[in-house]
């Protein structure tokens, strides 16, 4: 059998050239293609018996939306005085008023953020990550108890490869970054991990179910993220 993990070379349609990564996971059902922003490359997952000629040159016919999404993600932007951020389907100015507090207050359409400059990014980013957290927790609380689901704990990290998990033991963990999307998104993603509590698999009873549970559309979540997820990984506290 084939490599669990092995590394290639994709060519775009405009000559470029990607690294791909391909990884064959048990519990892969489908071929799945994501693009990876900050390492920039790509990773496709297949099922541990696909045949991987078929693999590599379906991920090839997928040239046009590696382009687009290496496109989204290029340019990294550093958190600071003057940048416009995303959060929760707004857009906010970051604004370094320099004053004594070193509180982060949202203003309308402003995120003010006191005490010296050159500590704005750090600050901004311990807000998200405490938005992303109490928000969070507090949805996926409520729809878990709920149905009664018995979850144990949620928490938050910045993981490259998936937007949320949850364990066997029901600990569900997010990313962060879901706080500079889009409500719909973050509560079709929060449906499907509390589904996981239920279903620990992807087979059609638990998509059956996440459409039953979610307070927004699954699919149009997907497709947001797969059109604009890679982009939400630029936003850094420092270069």
């Amino acid at each position: 059998m084939s490599s669990a993990r092995s590394e290639h070379v994709l060519t775009l349609a405009n000559g470029e050239a990607v690294p791909l990564i391909v990884q064959r996971h048990a519990r892969a059902r489908r071929m799945r293609l994501r693009f990876d922003g900050v390492a920039g490359r790509a990773l496709l997952t297949i099922p541990t018996r696909a045949a991987l000629k078929r693999a590599l040159a379906w991920a090839s016919e997928q040239s046009d939306w590696i382009e687009g999404q290496r496109g989204r993600a290029q340019g990294i932007v550093v958190l600071g005085d003057g940048v416009l951020l995303p959060v929760e389907g707004e857009t906010l100015l970051i604004v370094a008023t320099g004053g004594n507090s070193r509180q982060v207050r949202r203003e309308d359409a402003r995120l003010l953020v006191g005490g010296p400059e050159a500590h704005v990014g750090a600050r901004v980013a311990r807000w998200l990550r405490a938005q992303a957290k109490t928000v969070l927790t507090a949805e996926t609380q409520a729809l878990a108890t709920a149905l009664g689901l018995p979850l144990r704990r949620v928490s938050i990290g910045d993981p490259r490869g998936r937007w949320g998990s949850c364990s066997a033991r029901g600990d569900i963990r997010y990313s962060w970054r879901l706080i500079l999307a889009p409500p719909f998104v973050r509560l079709a993603t929060v449906a499907h991990e509390v589904a996981h509590l239920r279903h620990m698999h992807h087979g059609p009873e638990f998509h059956a179910y996440v459409r039953a549970i979610a307070a927004a559309d699954p699919e149009a979540a997907r497709a947001w993220l797969r059109r604009e997820g890679a982009g939400l990984h630029r936003y850094r506290e420092s270069g």
